[in-house]
């Protein structure tokens, strides 16, 4: 499934909060209904096709409650990665990663979600641009930046695990998050060419996992 299907599933995202309050089952239907019509508008003409004023109309809610729920459409459009993130998650559980050894696992799983990101490059184009705009000083991107490094976190640990801890656990899968970082502005930015994010993906957990 590409990220542009991801809005559609609900994937395991907590119903989140507003305003510091939990929100209501209708409230998070909404809240999902305007992060698939951003997507689906990054998906049809990337970054800059992205407007408030547009998602709020497509999405038929006001564009102050939409402004209540993302202050900008950097916070938005990460919240729409977070999404994303979830849905790899889920979808390697579903379907286990291949291998004998945890890097060769974590190195299926990192493949997949990159050629998935690849196959949608105007919304994947997006989604990085927001995660690199957010500053990080203001705890709303920190938090939405963090939902995106936890499920891309609990992916990586469940496909290590097989009875044995890896060596430097911890530190194996935030570096991991950076080359991924890494690799997906690379990509976006044309500075390598189609296909090799997966392959760097995969060549970092076989160079960085020892059991």
């Amino acid at each position: 499934m590409s990220p542009a299907q991801t809005a559609k599933r609900g994937a395991g995202r907590p119903a989140g909060d507003l305003n510091g309050k939990r929100l209501t089952e209708k409230q998070s239907a909404r809240r999902q209904s305007v992060i698939k019509t951003a997507m689906e508008l990054a998906a049809e003409g990337g970054y800059e096709a992205v407007q408030m004023r547009d998602v709020a109309a497509k999405a038929r809610v006001a564009l102050g409650t939409l402004y209540r729920y993302f202050p900008s459409k950097d916070h938005l459009l990460v919240a729409a990665l977070g999404e994303w993130a979830d849905e790899m998650q889920n979808r390697a559980a579903q379907r286990p990663p291949r291998g004998g050894t945890p890097a060769e696992r974590v190195a299926d799983v990192l493949r997949r979600a990159a050629r998935a990101m690849e196959r949608a490059p105007k919304l994947t184009a997006a989604l990085a641009t927001a995660l690199t705009n957010l500053s990080f000083d203001d705890p709303a991107s920190a938090g939405y930046a963090r939902n995106v490094y936890d499920s891309m976190a609990v992916t990586i640990e469940r496909a290590m695990e097989d009875g044995a801890r890896v060596e430097e656990h911890d530190t194996v899968i935030r570096i991991l998050g950076h080359v991924w970082l890494a690799a997906l502005v690379a990509t976006t930015r044309g500075w390598e060419s189609s296909g090799q994010m997966a392959e760097d993906l995969a060549d970092a957990a076989r160079l960085l996992i020892r059991t």
